[in-house]
């Protein structure tokens, strides 16, 4: 985003499709083939011209499984490749290799890398360490509108204007306004805001918590501070367990723990009004499943409403083998053991702490213990992927709204699909049935019948729940006052998602 550059862009306030590095496309009447038009005149930040020869480099190293890269599933139509062609510098063509309902919006994922710098390591099978951290910065290279100048590990990371970027401003200003970023990097964010009320910070990457609403919401009627209200948010925080077949082989917890039984438990106990007025001090609306009313063209309006049910909880748990045995308040399995398992959140972000509480909290109630582990983000991520976990209160935030863009989310050998992710077959009948309903899915070029079989693809996670799913925030983003040309949208980065319009006054 601020050192790359796409094909094209998907608006995150209006998600309308919009030019980038392709200033026009053409796309044929069956809908397989696009032919782009690349912008003339380009570079890369080193002085490098940017050609078609570039955009099928950036294919390759994405499908190249040496490489292990997470964008291979986003840039792939129905777990299938693209094929890529550069019948010249200037032009791209694109074959999808079945219809594909949402089109080039897929072309978003993929940032266009520069195939002098890395074409080398991706040949001898090493573009994954090509660039790292010990990389001299001056060997970087990118289209997008600003380049690395600086990094101080688990410090700060600084960017620099970078003097060729391509787009223009409609009056003709060159962009980026602003010559340099610095992001500091603050892992508690109630440090994070304070800087923000100091004036020692113009911007947070992510939205503010609810209790630091009314200290931020003075600093804004005093002129400090801009704080803009984003209306509920597109994601919603969720609990997963790991559902990897044989990951808890040997341990007796495997008769209960990757049960249905349980999540559905879980979700009857939860009282989702409480959980928003004490996580969210109210700022949020309870959901049942995985699009939240924000996403207004594919929200089930058919979604169940799961009540707060603890005595419906209390008979599923008893169904799979989880009753108290001697009347200690604590329920046990057939040979006598508690019912425990870890929960791992983030620690530093407020809402996924408390939420996590609560979760513990209202299973404890039942009979169940809960121990809450907080670990740093990408500790959280390292031991999901890992499968080193029980379960998990976290964001598995899905990338656009139309669901045919997400296809590492939704399908299981998808390498976001949380709960078992890159599966080689799918490990139930449910996710079997989702697979298939999302190839047709995308493959439907009626967006009537598209609606009607997510809403379908709905139905069966709500009826299995693989993420249990309490409340989508209210989303609040703050900038300090001399922040301009911001285009705010609920899904992070809020305010920074369009780096080259943002000015300051200075």
């Amino acid at each position: 985003m601020l050192t790359q550059a796409r094909l094209i862009r998907v608006n995150q306030a209006t998600q309308a499709v919009e030019p980038m590095l392709a200033e026009s496309w053409t796309t044929s009447d069956d809908g397989l083939n696009v032919t782009l038009a690349l912008r003339r005149g380009v570079a890369f930040s080193d002085g490098q011209p940017f050609t078609a020869a570039d955009v099928v480099f950036s294919f390759a190293a994405a499908y190249d499984p040496k490489s292990g890269s997470l964008l291979s599933d986003s840039v792939m139509a129905g777990g299938k490749k693209l094929q890529v062609e550069a019948p010249d510098d200037h032009t791209v063509v694109i074959t999808f290799p079945a219809p594909f309902a949402p089109g080039i919006r897929i072309l978003d994922a993929l940032p266009i890398l520069p195939r002098h710098k890395l074409e080398a390591a991706l040949k001898a099978g090493t573009f994954r360490q090509a660039w790292g951290l010990t990389t001299p910065l001056g060997d970087l290279a990118g289209l997008g509108p600003f380049v690395v100048s600086g990094y101080q590990p688990g410090q700060r990371l600084t960017f620099s204007r970078n003097e060729r970027y391509f787009d223009k401003a409609a009056d003709g200003t060159r962009l980026p306004y602003l010559d340099r970023i610095v992001i500091d990097i603050i892992p508690d964010q109630s440090a994070e805001l304070l800087r923000l009320e100091s004036g020692q910070l113009d911007m947070l990457t992510s939205e503010i918590s609810p209790d630091a609403y009314a200290a931020l919401k003075r600093a804004a009627d005093q002129g400090r501070v801009k704080l803009l209200d984003l209306g509920v948010s597109r994601n919603a925080e969720g609990l997963w367990f790991n559902l990897k077949p044989g990951v808890f082989a040997g341990d007796p917890r495997a008769a209960w723990l990757q049960r249905d039984e349980l999540r559905r438990a879980i979700s009857l106990a939860v009282d989702r009004q409480a959980f928003a007025d004490t996580v969210f001090l109210g700022a949020g609306v309870p959901v049942y499943g995985p699009e939240t009313p924000a996403n207004k063209r594919w929200y089930w309006e058919g979604l169940p409403q799961t009540p707060h049910d603890p005595a419906a909880a209390k008979q599923l748990l008893a169904g799979i083998g989880l009753t108290d045995r001697d009347g200690n308040g604590t329920l046990e399995d057939a040979a006598g053991r508690p019912a425990r398992f870890t929960l791992l959140t983030q620690k530093g972000r407020p809402s996924l702490e408390r939420g996590a509480v609560v979760i513990g909290e209202e299973l404890k109630k039942l009979g169940v213990a809960v121990d809450v582990v907080t670990l740093d983000s990408s500790q959280v991520v390292q031991r999901f992927l890992s499968g080193q976990y029980d379960a998990v209160y976290f964001n598995a935030t899905k990338s656009d709204l139309d669901p045919g863009t997400n296809p590492d989310f939704w399908f299981s050998s998808g390498s976001a699909h949380p709960w078992n992710v890159e599966q080689k077959t799918p490990a139930t009948e449910w996710e079997r049935q989702i697979d298939a309903l999302m190839t047709k899915q995308i493959a439907a070029r009626d967006e009537a019948e598209r609606k009607r079989l997510y809403d379908e693809i709905q139905k069966i996670f709500y009826e299995h729940q693989p993420i249990v799913y309490f409340v989508a925030p209210r989303i609040y983003a703050a900038s300090s006052a001399r922040v301009l040309n911001v285009t705010p949208s609920d899904a992070r980065p809020q305010l920074l998602w369009r780096p080259e319009a943002v000015a300051v006054v200075h």
